[in-house]
C-alpha cells in the first residue's frame, strides 16, 4: 500500500464517486421511489443489477483509495483537491443513501408555519412533500438542535420547492465540509499530527462525499464549529476572548446537534495553562463553558424555540439495527433466548445499560483527563458516544473521526470502523444491517467486548508509562 501512486488513487476514487452518482441517478433515494424497499426490490427493479454493481464497484474503488493512504502524509493542497474531485459527483446526483432531507425540508415547513418541530411531527402541517418522507419519522419530532431548526426553516421560506431546497441543504453541507478543511490544521499542528494525514483521514473519508454531501446530512454542521471550537481553545489556551469564542463555536455545534456537548468538558480541560487543578480550570475553563452555554441558549430562546429539542434524542429508538452495539447485544440475547424457547425482548435493557455505561465512562475519561491530553479525550469521547448510542448511522463516524483524526496519530481503529461503514447502506437507503441481524448483531456484541477490553488496557498501559517516567525523573 505504501507505494500506491498518487494519481492511482485520485482517479480510482473519482471513478468509484462517479459510479456512486450513477447509482444514485437510477436507483437512488428519489422523491418517487419506493419508501419500503430492499435489497431484493432493489435487484428486481427495472435497473436494479446495474444499481447494485455500481454500487458496489464504485463503494469499494472509493473505501480502496481512501484506505490506501491512511498512514501517509499527503501534501495538503493535494488532499483538498483530490477529496474536492471526489465530491463533485455526489454533488449533482440524486439525494444518496437517506431520505432525511426530505424531512428536514417538512421540518422547515413546519417550523415556517408556526408549529413546533419539538411537539409535532411533520405530518401535523402537513407537510406538501409529506409523501417523500419515511413512514418512521412523519410522527416523530425532531432531533435536531435550533440553529439547524432555523436554517432548515430559512431554507424552506427563500426556495418554497422540495427541489431548491434539497439543492440549497446539499451547499449547505458542502459550506460544513469547507468549514472543517480550515479548521483541521490548526488543530492537528496543535497536536503534533501530520496536516496532511489529518486532512486525509476527515476529508477524503467516502462517507463524507457519500453521505455528508451526497445525502445530504447535516452532520457537517456540526462538525465544522466543532473541530473549530476545539483548534481555537487549543491554540489560545488560558486566553480570555479566545476561549470565549471557542466556546461559541461548540455552542453552535451543540445547537446543531446535541451530542456535541459531550466535547465541551473535555475543551474545558484543554483551556487550562499549566497544572490542571480546580481553580485553574474554573478560571480559564469558565470561558469555554460560557461561551458554549451562552450561545445555545441565545439561539434557542432566540429563535422562538425551547428545550424540547433535548427530548428529541429519544425519538430515534424506532430504528432497531445491530449497527448499534448496545441493540446488538439485545438482539444477540433474544436470539440465545429464543433457542431456548423464550420470546424476551432484551433491547429495551440493553439500550438503558448502553445509556448508564456511557454515563459512567465519560465521566471516568474527563478525570483521567485531567492529567493527560484532553484533546485526545474529546476524540475519544465522541467515539464512545457513538458507539453507544441506541441507534448508530455509518455516517455518524465522521464525528469522532474528524476529531481524532486532528489530535493523535493513532487513528487506524477509527478509520477502519468508518471504513466497514461505508458498505452498510444502499443507494435508495436500504440499510443492509437490518438483513443481517445474523451474523451482524453477535459479531458486534464480540467487538463491543474486545473493544471495551483493548481500551482498557490501553490506559493501563498509559498508566504504568507514566509510572515508570515518574519514577525515572525521581531516581
Amino acid at each position: 500500500m505504501a507505494d500506491v501512486p498518487h494519481h492511482l488513487v485520485r482517479w480510482a476514487g473519482f471513478a468509484g464517486s462517479v459510479l456512486l452518482a450513477v447509482s444514485a441517478y437510477l436507483g437512488g433515494a428519489l422523491p418517487s421511489s419506493p419508501l419500503r424497499s430492499s435489497p431484493v426490490a432493489i435487484w428486481q427493479s427495472r435497473h436494479g443489477p446495474v444499481v447494485l454493481a455500481a454500487w458496489l464497484v464504485g463503494t469499494s474503488l472509493l473505501a480502496w483509495a481512501w484506505w490506501s493512504l491512511r498512514n501517509r502524509d499527503p501534501h495538503p493542497r493535494w488532499v483538498l483537491v483530490t477529496a474536492g474531485l471526489w465530491l463533485l459527483p455526489m454533488l449533482v446526483a440524486p439525494p444518496f443513501g437517506s431520505r432525511d432531507v426530505y424531512a428536514y425540508a417538512c421540518q422547515g415547513a413546519s417550523f415556517i408555519n408556526g408549529i413546533s418541530p419539538y411537539e409535532q411531527g411533520v405530518s401535523t402541517l402537513p407537510c406538501p412533500w409529506l409523501d417523500t418522507v419515511s413512514p418512521i419519522w412523519r410522527d416523530t419530532p425532531a432531533p435536531y438542535g435550533p440553529l439547524f431548526v432555523l436554517m432548515a426553516g430559512a431554507v424552506v421560506g427563500i426556495t418554497d420547492s422540495l427541489t431548491a431546497s434539497i439543492v440549497a441543504f446539499r451547499v449547505i453541507c458542502l459550506l460544513g465540509v469547507v468549514a472543517t478543511a480550515y479548521a483541521v490544521p490548526p488543530l492537528a499542528r496543535r497536536c503534533g499530527v501530520p496536516v496532511g494525514r489529518a486532512l486525509w483521514l476527515a476529508l477524503a473519508c467516502p462517507l463524507v462525499a457519500v453521505h455528508l454531501v451526497g445525502g445530504p446530512h447535516n452532520d457537517s454542521l456540526m462538525i465544522a464549529p466543532l473541530v473549530g471550537g476545539l483548534a481555537v481553545v487549543a491554540s489560545r489556551p488560558g486566553r480570555r476572548w479566545p476561549l470565549l469564542g471557542g466556546g461559541a463555536l461548540l455552542g453552535l455545534a451543540v445547537a446543531v446537534k446535541v451530542t456535541a456537548v459531550v466535547v465541551v468538558p473535555f475543551a474545558v480541560l484543554a483551556a487550562v495553562v499549566g497544572p490542571v487543578t480546580l481553580r485553574s480550570v474554573i478560571r480559564h475553563g469558565g470561558w469555554v463553558l460560557a461561551g458554549a452555554v451562552a450561545t445555545m441558549v441565545g439561539i434557542t430562546f432566540g429563535g422562538g424555540l425551547d428545550f424540547g429539542w433535548v427530548g428529541g434524542l429519544t425519538t430515534g429508538g424506532a430504528a432497531v439495527a445491530w449497527t448499534s452495539p448496545p441493540t446488538a447485544v439485545g438482539q444477540t440475547v433474544n436470539s440465545v433466548a429464543q433457542l431456548f424457547g423464550s420470546g424476551i425482548d432484551a433491547i429495551p435493557a440493553a439500550r438503558a445499560v448502553g445509556v448508564v455505561v456511557l454515563a459512567g465512562t465519560l465521566v471516568w475519561m474527563w478525570f483521567r483527563a485531567w492529567h493527560q491530553d484532553p484533546l485526545r479525550y474529546a476524540g475519544l469521547a465522541l467515539a464512545v458516544t457513538v458507539a453507544l448510542a441506541s441507534v448508530v448511522h455509518p455516517w455518524y463516524w465522521t464525528w469522532p473521526l474528524a476529531v481524532i483524526a486532528a489530535t493523535t496519530v493513532r487513528s487506524t481503529w477509527a478509520a477502519l470502523v468508518a471504513l466497514v461503514s461505508i458498505f452498510l447502506i444502499l443507494p435508495d437507503g436500504v440499510g443492509l444491517a437490518r438483513y443481517t441481524k445474523i451474523p451482524g448483531a453477535p459479531l458486534m456484541t464480540l467487538l463491543l467486548i474486545l473493544g471495551a477490553v483493548a481500551l482498557v488496557r490501553s490506559f493501563r498501559a498509559e498508566d504504568r508509562l507514566r509510572a515508570a517516567d515518574r519514577a525515572g525523573r525521581t531516581g
